[in-house]
């Protein structure tokens, strides 16, 4: 069996000198005994798969809302997918695996219901307490909000993994600015990969997504280079095939591409730079992970036609504020009558004010649950 001083050797053994190890770790808030064969972040990612907060990811929808059809996306299926590749290519880069894993997964941990909409909503109307942003509501469930343990708070994650949750930062996702995680300080290499193995997710399901639903017209996508390179490649090899066999081809194809170039981009610049250690990646002016100058290239029309075709699309558009309005009246409603609320909630008021309360219940909310409830206190037909 592997005990501690064996997995510390098996890190030494085949781990780059710059990725990090789980002997290095800054620890946990509340110390505790290390597990006798997990290595801190491998008990971290267990953590995070049994909180309550990922298992709610499932009924939280990226651009699709849950009601909209089973096939669709949701921030659990996008999770899993974004801890996929980003462990693909922490592997080829010998960077810490587990730790890698970790952040995957709980990078989602703090959005809201309905994708961006719902974060946007809770930022205006938590302007006056500092707004919103849901790197910071992750790293509050992972410290306050979960239940698990009655000798501290929170699932008490290591300062890696908490660490990772605050920076991640992509397209969509700005990182939070928290004294303790030092905010001029870049982010470790296996975060950075968390943080490209996102947006790789998230542009080639919503294509998968966009398609299926009949919002994202192919025709569009034969326009951009890198999609029609790619379908030219199939059709040569394969001939006509049924469109659905060929729609996954093509972004299984894109999904290789983009992974294939940031590792082989990533070896040419770790090879120029030689970092002796994960401080030497920490210590950049800005982050060291990217893509090829090409890849940026192919990729960017991709993006704008995402943006323009899929979530500006007048169906995207008109659930995205309806939304919003759902939110909006759910924390009037409980700002107004906090005596509203389930009790477990209330007793935490006194603690951290009523506003703060109403936004971390209604941050916990799946599509699902904000629907229920919405129609628990407008319809007046609804049970309550």
């Amino acid at each position: 069996m592997l005990n501690q001083n064996q997995i510390k050797k098996l890190e030494d053994n085949f781990l780059a000198p710059w990725a990090m190890k789980s002997c290095c770790s800054k620890g946990r808030v509340h110390k505790e005994k290390e597990h006798p064969y997990r290595s801190v972040y491998q008990r971290d990612r267990d953590r995070i798969i049994h909180s309550a907060a990922f298992r709610r990811l499932e009924y939280k929808t990226q651009v699709f809302v849950n009601h909209e059809g089973d096939y669709y996306r949701t921030r659990l299926t996008h999770s899993i997918e974004v801890s996929q590749i980003a462990r693909t290519i922490a592997f080829a880069l010998r960077l810490n695996t587990d730790l890698t894993e970790a952040i995957a997964l709980a990078h989602d941990l703090g959005h809201t219901a309905f994708g961006h909409s719902g974060e946007d909503a809770l930022n205006e109307l938590m302007v006056e307490e500092g707004g919103f942003n849901h790197n910071l509501q992750g790293l509050r469930v992972v410290d306050i909000l979960e239940k698990r343990y009655p000798e501290f708070p929170g699932i008490n994650l290591t300062w890696e993994v908490r660490e990772g949750i605050v920076k991640h930062s992509s397209a969509f996702d700005k990182a939070g600015i928290v004294d303790e995680f030092a905010p001029d300080e870049m982010p470790t290499l296996e975060t950075q990969i968390v943080d490209i193995a996102d947006e790789i997710a998230y542009d080639n399901h919503d294509l998968d997504d966009g398609l299926t639903s009949g919002l994202l017209k192919e025709g569009d996508l034969r326009k951009l280079a890198i999609w029609d390179n790619i379908c030219g490649k199939i059709l040569e090899k394969y001939g006509k095939i049924d469109n659905s066999e060929r729609k996954y081809l093509v972004i299984r194809n894109l999904i290789n591409m983009q992974v294939t170039d940031l590792i082989e981009e990533l070896q040419k610049k770790l090879g120029r730079l030689k970092p002796g250690s994960y401080k030497d990646i920490k210590k950049l002016d800005v982050k060291f992970a990217s893509f090829s100058s090409k890849m940026q290239e192919l990729r960017s029309p991709l993006r704008q036609l995402l943006i323009e075709k899929l979530y500006h699309h007048y169906r995207v558009v008109r659930m995205s504020n309806k939304a919003k309005r759902f939110i909006k009246e759910l924390f009037q409603v409980y700002v107004e009558r906090p005596d509203g609320l389930p009790p477990d909630i209330q007793v935490r008021i006194p603690l951290d004010g009523t506003r703060r309360v109403v936004c971390d219940y209604i941050a916990g909310m799946t599509d699902r649950y904000a629907l229920d409830e919405y129609k628990k206190l407008f319809d007046p037909y609804e049970k309550v």
